[in-house]
Protein backbone atom coordinates (compact mmCIF):
# COMPACT_ATOMS: atom_id res chain seq x y z
CA UNK A 1 0.00 0.00 0.00
CA UNK A 2 1.19 3.55 -0.64
CA UNK A 3 2.27 5.67 2.30
CA UNK A 4 -0.13 8.24 3.70
CA UNK A 5 0.67 11.88 4.44
CA UNK A 6 -1.25 14.83 5.83
CA UNK A 7 -1.37 18.59 5.53
CA UNK A 8 -3.37 21.16 7.46
CA UNK A 9 -4.86 24.48 6.40
CA UNK A 10 -5.61 27.07 9.09
CA UNK A 11 -7.90 30.08 8.67
CA UNK A 12 -8.18 32.86 11.21
CA UNK A 13 -11.41 34.63 12.07
CA UNK A 14 -12.80 36.90 14.75
CA UNK A 15 -14.09 35.20 17.88
CA UNK A 16 -17.82 34.81 18.42
CA UNK A 17 -18.04 36.62 21.78
CA UNK A 18 -16.95 40.23 21.32
CA UNK A 19 -18.01 42.13 24.47
CA UNK A 20 -14.97 41.17 26.53
CA UNK A 21 -13.96 43.01 29.72
CA UNK A 22 -11.02 45.39 29.31
CA UNK A 23 -7.67 43.67 29.55
CA UNK A 24 -4.26 43.15 28.05
CA UNK A 25 -5.31 40.31 25.73
CA UNK A 26 -6.49 42.31 22.70
CA UNK A 27 -3.81 40.59 20.60
CA UNK A 28 -5.43 37.19 21.33
CA UNK A 29 -9.03 37.98 20.36
CA UNK A 30 -9.14 35.68 17.34
CA UNK A 31 -9.47 31.98 16.65
CA UNK A 32 -8.24 29.67 13.91
CA UNK A 33 -10.10 26.72 12.39
CA UNK A 34 -8.24 23.77 10.92
CA UNK A 35 -9.04 21.55 7.95
CA UNK A 36 -6.86 18.50 7.36
CA UNK A 37 -6.12 16.67 4.12
CA UNK A 38 -4.98 13.04 4.43
CA UNK A 39 -3.60 11.73 1.14
CA UNK A 40 -1.85 8.88 -0.61
CA UNK A 41 -0.45 8.63 -4.12
CA UNK A 42 -3.74 9.36 -5.89
CA UNK A 43 -6.62 9.88 -3.44
CA UNK A 44 -7.35 12.11 -0.47
CA UNK A 45 -9.78 12.58 2.41
CA UNK A 46 -10.61 16.02 3.82
CA UNK A 47 -11.56 16.42 7.48
CA UNK A 48 -13.83 19.41 8.26
CA UNK A 49 -14.60 22.56 6.29
CA UNK A 50 -14.82 26.25 7.22
CA UNK A 51 -17.35 28.94 8.11
CA UNK A 52 -17.61 31.49 5.32
CA UNK A 53 -17.88 31.40 1.54
CA UNK A 54 -14.45 33.03 1.11
CA UNK A 55 -12.77 30.67 3.56
CA UNK A 56 -14.16 27.63 1.77
CA UNK A 57 -13.11 29.00 -1.63
CA UNK A 58 -9.60 29.18 -0.22
CA UNK A 59 -9.98 25.60 1.05
CA UNK A 60 -11.05 24.37 -2.39
CA UNK A 61 -8.02 25.96 -4.04
CA UNK A 62 -5.72 24.46 -1.39
CA UNK A 63 -7.14 20.95 -1.90
CA UNK A 64 -6.75 21.28 -5.68
CA UNK A 65 -3.12 22.29 -5.22
CA UNK A 66 -2.44 18.82 -3.76
CA UNK A 67 -3.45 17.20 -7.08
CA UNK A 68 -5.30 14.24 -5.56
CA UNK A 69 -8.79 12.84 -6.17
CA UNK A 70 -10.93 13.82 -3.20
CA UNK A 71 -12.97 10.76 -2.22
CA UNK A 72 -14.49 11.80 1.12
CA UNK A 73 -15.14 14.82 3.30
CA UNK A 74 -15.44 13.71 6.92
CA UNK A 75 -17.07 15.96 9.54
CA UNK A 76 -15.84 15.53 13.11
CA UNK A 77 -18.89 17.27 14.63
CA UNK A 78 -21.84 19.45 13.72
CA UNK A 79 -20.87 23.03 14.59
CA UNK A 80 -21.45 25.42 11.71
CA UNK A 81 -17.86 26.60 11.50
CA UNK A 82 -16.85 23.05 10.60
CA UNK A 83 -19.74 21.97 8.33
CA UNK A 84 -20.98 25.02 6.43
CA UNK A 85 -18.55 24.46 3.55
CA UNK A 86 -19.93 21.06 2.54
CA UNK A 87 -22.00 22.38 -0.38
CA UNK A 88 -19.13 24.37 -1.86
CA UNK A 89 -16.73 21.44 -1.52
CA UNK A 90 -19.14 18.97 -3.12
CA UNK A 91 -19.76 21.36 -6.00
CA UNK A 92 -16.01 21.64 -6.56
CA UNK A 93 -15.42 17.89 -6.08
CA UNK A 94 -18.62 16.16 -7.28
CA UNK A 95 -17.16 12.64 -6.92
CA UNK A 96 -16.55 13.09 -3.20
CA UNK A 97 -18.94 11.98 -0.46
CA UNK A 98 -19.50 14.01 2.70
CA UNK A 99 -19.81 11.67 5.69
CA UNK A 100 -20.73 12.06 9.37
CA UNK A 101 -21.90 9.97 12.28
CA UNK A 102 -25.48 10.08 13.54
CA UNK A 103 -24.50 12.40 16.40
CA UNK A 104 -22.72 14.82 14.12
CA UNK A 105 -25.57 14.74 11.63
CA UNK A 106 -28.09 15.59 14.36
CA UNK A 107 -26.13 18.67 15.45
CA UNK A 108 -25.40 19.72 11.85
CA UNK A 109 -29.14 19.56 11.14
CA UNK A 110 -29.75 22.06 13.96
CA UNK A 111 -26.96 24.35 12.75
CA UNK A 112 -28.42 24.54 9.24
CA UNK A 113 -31.76 25.84 10.56
CA UNK A 114 -32.37 29.59 10.28
CA UNK A 115 -32.07 30.18 14.04
CA UNK A 116 -28.41 29.23 13.84
CA UNK A 117 -27.38 29.89 10.26
CA UNK A 118 -29.11 33.27 9.96
CA UNK A 119 -29.80 34.33 13.54
CA UNK A 120 -26.41 33.41 14.98
CA UNK A 121 -23.69 32.82 12.38
CA UNK A 122 -25.29 35.12 9.81
CA UNK A 123 -25.52 37.95 12.35
CA UNK A 124 -21.80 37.65 13.14
CA UNK A 125 -20.73 37.09 9.52
CA UNK A 126 -23.42 38.89 7.48
CA UNK A 127 -23.75 37.73 3.88
CA UNK A 128 -20.87 35.28 4.31
CA UNK A 129 -22.54 31.98 5.30
CA UNK A 130 -22.98 29.41 2.48
CA UNK A 131 -26.27 27.70 1.69
CA UNK A 132 -26.62 24.66 3.95
CA UNK A 133 -25.95 21.11 2.76
CA UNK A 134 -25.98 18.12 5.10
CA UNK A 135 -23.53 15.18 4.99
CA UNK A 136 -24.52 11.56 4.47
CA UNK A 137 -24.77 9.22 7.42
CA UNK A 138 -21.61 7.11 7.73
CA UNK A 139 -22.42 3.41 7.78
CA UNK A 140 -20.23 2.03 10.55
CA UNK A 141 -17.18 3.56 12.18
CA UNK A 142 -14.48 3.37 9.56
CA UNK A 143 -13.73 3.91 5.88
CA UNK A 144 -10.58 3.55 3.82
CA UNK A 145 -8.06 5.58 1.88
CA UNK A 146 -5.89 3.67 -0.60
CA UNK A 147 -6.20 0.51 1.48
CA UNK A 148 -5.54 2.18 4.83
CA UNK A 149 -8.17 2.16 7.57
CA UNK A 150 -9.49 5.49 8.87
CA UNK A 151 -11.27 4.94 12.17
CA UNK A 152 -13.93 7.07 13.82
CA UNK A 153 -13.53 7.54 17.57
CA UNK A 154 -16.79 8.50 19.29
CA UNK A 155 -16.20 11.20 21.93
CA UNK A 156 -19.78 11.93 23.02
CA UNK A 157 -20.61 15.36 24.42
CA UNK A 158 -17.45 17.45 24.43
CA UNK A 159 -17.88 21.06 23.23
CA UNK A 160 -21.21 19.96 21.76
CA UNK A 161 -23.17 16.74 21.43
CA UNK A 162 -22.18 13.84 19.19
CA UNK A 163 -18.53 14.72 18.61
CA UNK A 164 -15.84 12.46 17.15
CA UNK A 165 -12.19 12.28 16.18
CA UNK A 166 -10.66 10.50 13.19
CA UNK A 167 -7.74 8.13 13.77
CA UNK A 168 -5.28 7.15 11.04
CA UNK A 169 -3.25 4.32 12.62
CA UNK A 170 -0.90 3.94 9.63
CA UNK A 171 0.74 7.29 10.43
CA UNK A 172 -0.32 7.59 14.10
CA UNK A 173 -2.40 10.63 13.22
CA UNK A 174 -5.41 11.82 15.21
CA UNK A 175 -7.59 14.54 13.68
CA UNK A 176 -9.43 15.50 16.82
CA UNK A 177 -11.92 18.14 15.73
CA UNK A 178 -12.97 20.10 18.81
CA UNK A 179 -12.31 17.29 21.27
CA UNK A 180 -8.76 18.67 21.64
CA UNK A 181 -7.83 22.36 21.64
CA UNK A 182 -4.35 23.69 20.85
CA UNK A 183 -3.44 26.71 23.02
CA UNK A 184 -6.93 28.12 22.48
CA UNK A 185 -9.62 28.72 25.08
CA UNK A 186 -12.03 25.81 24.89
CA UNK A 187 -15.67 26.39 23.92
CA UNK A 188 -17.62 25.53 27.08
CA UNK A 189 -20.93 27.32 26.52
CA UNK A 190 -22.73 24.03 25.79
CA UNK A 191 -21.24 22.18 28.75
CA UNK A 192 -22.00 21.39 32.38
CA UNK A 193 -19.66 20.20 35.12
CA UNK A 194 -20.85 16.67 34.39
CA UNK A 195 -20.29 16.86 30.64
CA UNK A 196 -16.86 18.42 31.18
CA UNK A 197 -15.97 15.42 33.31
CA UNK A 198 -17.17 13.17 30.48
CA UNK A 199 -15.05 15.24 28.11
CA UNK A 200 -11.98 14.52 30.23
CA UNK A 201 -12.77 10.80 29.94
CA UNK A 202 -13.00 11.14 26.15
CA UNK A 203 -9.61 12.86 26.10
CA UNK A 204 -8.09 10.01 28.10
CA UNK A 205 -9.49 7.60 25.50
CA UNK A 206 -7.68 9.57 22.78
CA UNK A 207 -4.52 9.65 24.86
CA UNK A 208 -4.61 5.83 25.13
CA UNK A 209 -4.38 5.59 21.32
CA UNK A 210 -0.81 6.94 21.64
CA UNK A 211 -0.94 9.19 18.57
CA UNK A 212 2.22 10.88 17.35
CA UNK A 213 0.35 13.83 15.79
CA UNK A 214 -2.84 15.44 17.15
CA UNK A 215 -4.53 18.09 15.01
CA UNK A 216 -6.94 20.24 16.99
CA UNK A 217 -10.01 21.81 15.40
CA UNK A 218 -8.89 25.16 16.84
CA UNK A 219 -5.13 25.53 16.79
CA UNK A 220 -2.49 28.10 17.61
CA UNK A 221 -0.64 28.54 14.29
CA UNK A 222 2.67 28.87 16.17
CA UNK A 223 2.26 25.52 17.92
CA UNK A 224 2.89 22.05 16.51
CA UNK A 225 0.60 19.00 16.63
CA UNK A 226 2.25 17.42 19.67
CA UNK A 227 0.10 14.97 21.68
CA UNK A 228 0.69 17.19 24.73
CA UNK A 229 -2.32 19.14 23.48
CA UNK A 230 -4.48 16.31 24.84
CA UNK A 231 -2.89 16.62 28.28
CA UNK A 232 -3.21 20.40 28.21
CA UNK A 233 -6.90 20.12 27.27
CA UNK A 234 -7.47 17.81 30.25
CA UNK A 235 -5.75 20.33 32.51
CA UNK A 236 -7.84 23.22 31.15
CA UNK A 237 -11.11 21.40 31.83
CA UNK A 238 -9.92 20.37 35.30
CA UNK A 239 -8.97 23.96 36.07
CA UNK A 240 -12.33 25.24 34.82
CA UNK A 241 -14.30 22.78 36.95
CA UNK A 242 -12.28 23.83 39.99
CA UNK A 243 -12.72 27.53 39.20
CA UNK A 244 -16.46 27.13 38.68
CA UNK A 245 -16.77 25.71 42.19
CA UNK A 246 -14.74 28.44 43.87
CA UNK A 247 -15.97 31.59 42.08
CA UNK A 248 -19.25 33.51 42.19
CA UNK A 249 -19.45 36.01 39.34
CA UNK A 250 -18.70 35.74 35.60
CA UNK A 251 -15.79 38.16 35.94
CA UNK A 252 -14.29 36.21 38.84
CA UNK A 253 -14.46 32.95 36.88
CA UNK A 254 -13.05 34.62 33.77
CA UNK A 255 -10.15 36.25 35.61
CA UNK A 256 -9.33 33.09 37.55
CA UNK A 257 -8.99 31.11 34.33
CA UNK A 258 -7.00 33.87 32.64
CA UNK A 259 -4.61 33.76 35.57
CA UNK A 260 -4.05 30.06 34.90
CA UNK A 261 -4.08 30.25 31.10
CA UNK A 262 -3.05 33.83 30.21
CA UNK A 263 -1.82 33.38 26.65
CA UNK A 264 -4.40 31.14 25.04
CA UNK A 265 -6.09 32.52 21.94
CA UNK A 266 -9.78 33.48 21.86
CA UNK A 267 -10.51 34.64 25.44
CA UNK A 268 -13.98 35.54 24.16
CA UNK A 269 -14.85 31.85 24.29
CA UNK A 270 -14.01 31.83 28.01
CA UNK A 271 -15.99 35.03 28.65
CA UNK A 272 -19.03 33.65 26.84
CA UNK A 273 -18.95 30.49 28.96
CA UNK A 274 -18.45 32.45 32.18
CA UNK A 275 -21.53 34.59 31.47
CA UNK A 276 -23.70 31.59 30.68
CA UNK A 277 -22.57 29.58 33.69
CA UNK A 278 -22.52 32.36 36.29
CA UNK A 279 -25.24 34.61 34.82
CA UNK A 280 -24.82 37.65 32.58
CA UNK A 281 -23.39 40.55 34.61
Amino acid sequence: MPDLHYDTLLVRREGLTRDLPPGDNEDLRWVTNSSTLIFGDQDAVLVDTFTTIEQNERLIAWVKDHDRRLTHIYLTHGHGDHVYGIGQLLEAFPDARALATAGTLAEASLQTEDDYRVGFWGRLFPGQIPDPVLPELLDGHHFSLEGHDLRVVEAGHTDTQGTTALSVPAIRLLVSGDVVYNNTHMYLAETTRETRTEWISALRTLEALEPAHVIAGHKDPDRDDDPRNITESIQYLTDFNDAERTTTTPLELYETMLGLHPRRANPGSLWGAAKLIKGTP
